[in-house]
């Protein structure tokens, strides 16, 4: 007869380590999922779940001028909040630039050349005071590195011989300082030392696409391109929405020359799996590689969700027994805040129905106000560019004659054409840049937004490709044999009469 043991027997010896079931409370959720806004998220908790891909590797790099470009919910204030807490942990110095800085610049001008100048004044300014605020004199016996101090003795005796002041005088009074005295000042090979970097973010809010806010924005982008150019002691991180850079690039020829110092924030669902992966593990204090997850297929890692999904998708059609890492990455628009949303939706369903973890019809139960949530958020980033964009993506709701298809959100580029020229002969649309509306142009609009996928079967996979990936799949020139498909993302919204067919019509992902 073998000798049995009991659970807390095998648990005192070292053999049995249950994980404690989990409890969906909003404090867990978070805990476990992250802050929808990354950049809200304590920057503890930021770091200890931030996965560092290779756009991370870009921005850190000593480039004096980069500018992070992409959609809303790809990460951008995230990675610079990041990386800005790294400069601290190096004893480098970061210094953020936000809209309340520069609110009250005066770039009224309507000569482009004085724009610039102001805008060089005003960050030359703006840097030199948040500078001298950032060195606490108080607190420099604290200050565990000798050579920090150092560093901060000499800053004090170059500010007295080049501007006749003190830092403690400095730091009681804010002072303007031009941008030549500003470029002379940070030449100091004192600067070479002890590296600074900007870091100017959130510079989009508010924006209307206007003219003048397209000439404001290109001046500063000017003016920066030209600080850095001359203080090559300075590194310069700014963070653009893709629709704000499009917009300004397209409509100023000066902003050809930054184009080299751009760097598209995009993720793969891979990584976006893997950075849900490593929250999970972060969570339960279990260490991961993430290097390596990075180098595995996705049905060889997508067990590490059982500690809060259920393994397998119990619905119908195309998404019956399916793994969920293949839902939730089909569900998602390669953005990691759609992956916070939908978990944090599923995990507040989960919590009300008392699971210990996310079953299926938890995540069933929130897809519609996930996709109304994914169709209101993209109207509001785009409505700077048609102000009519939500009653466009409301009228791309399925016909009943593309219902009788059994693929009503999939299309031919002739196709596609067609359903907009029906659109068009009931509605009128405006661009706000003046730009000619027609259905080609339409079309385009819908694929730069990721509210339509180029897709072509090759072999027995299905290929989707966003934007991101290629800007020329869809033009007015060339067809390169793809079909167009309203991402899954939406198909709730679109079709909230017809949900019960949606999982015959919707085919998930392949994994990566």
């Amino acid at each position: 007869m073998g000798i049995h043991f009991t659970e807390e027997q095998l648990q005192k010896l070292g053999y049995y380590n249950p994980q404690p079931k989990l409890e969906f409370t909003e404090d867990t959720i978070r805990e476990i999922f992250g802050h929808e806004a990354a950049e809200d998220e304590t920057i503890e908790r930021l770091k200890a779940y931030y996965l560092k891909t290779s756009i991370y590797n870009s921005m850190k790099s000593q480039i004096p001028l980069l500018i992070l470009v992409g959609h809303k919910g790809v990460g951008k204030s995230a990675l610079l909040k990041v990386l800005s807490s790294e400069d601290n942990d190096e004893e480098k110095i970061p210094i953020s630039v936000q809209p309340n800085d520069i609110f009250n610049l005066d770039v009224s001008s309507t000569n482009f050349l004085e724009k610039i100048e102001t805008w060089k004044n005003g960050l030359s300014s703006i840097i030199f005071n948040k500078l001298v605020l950032s060195i606490n004199t108080s607190l420099l016996d604290k200050v565990p590195s000798t050579s920090f101090k150092d560093w901060i003795g000499r800053f004090n005796e170059l500010l007295l011989n080049a501007l006749g002041k003190k830092l403690e005088d400095f730091q009681k009074e804010k002072i303007q300082l031009s941008s030549s005295d500003f470029t002379a000042l940070f030449k100091n090979s004192l600067f070479e030392e002890k590296q600074i970097t900007i870091y100017l973010d959130d510079l989009d809010r508010g924006w209307e696409n206007t003219k003048n806010d397209v000439k404001n924005l290109s001046a500063m982008l000017n003016a920066v391109r030209d600080l850095s150019r001359d203080i090559r002691n300075l590194k310069f991180r700014i963070a653009l929405r893709s629709d704000v850079y499009y917009a300004v690039r397209t409509s100023d020829e000066t902003t050809d020359k930054i184009d080299g110092s751009v760097i598209w924030q995009s993720w793969t669902n891979h990584e976006i799996l893997v950075m849900l992966i490593k929250r999970i593990e972060t969570y339960f204090g279990r260490n991961i590689n993430e290097e390596h997850l990075l180098t595995q297929r996705q049905r060889d890692i997508g067990d590490y969700l059982n500690s809060v999904f259920e393994e397998r998708f119990q619905g119908n059609g195309h998404w019956e027994n399916a793994p969920m890492y293949r839902v939730l990455m089909s569900l998602i628009r390669k953005r990691p805040r759609d992956l916070v949303k939908l978990c944090t939706l599923a995990a507040r369903k989960a919590y009300t129905n008392k699971h210990s973890l996310i079953l299926t019809n938890d995540l069933e139960s929130v897809f519609k106000n996930y996709s109304n949530d994914r169709l209101t958020d993209t109207s509001t980033e785009y409505k700077s560019e048609l102000p009519q964009v939500q009653e466009l993506l409301l009228k791309m709701k399925p016909s009943q004659k593309e219902l009788a298809s059994g693929t009503p959100c999939l299309f031919s580029r002739q196709q596609l054409i067609k359903k907009l020229e029906d659109i068009l002969s009931m509605s009128h649309f405006t661009f706000k840049d003046g730009k000619e509306v027609t259905a080609q142009s339409l079309a385009a609009f819908l694929y730069k937004i990721n509210f339509i996928t180029a897709r072509k079967t090759v072999g027995d996979e299905i290929l989707r490709v966003y934007y991101d990936e290629n800007q020329y799949i869809y033009n007015d020139f060339a067809d390169f044999g793809y079909s167009y498909e309203i991402h899954p993302a939406y198909r709730w919204a679109l079709q909230p009469s017809n949900i019960g067919t949606l999982f015959n019509e919707i085919e998930l992902l392949e994994s990566e």
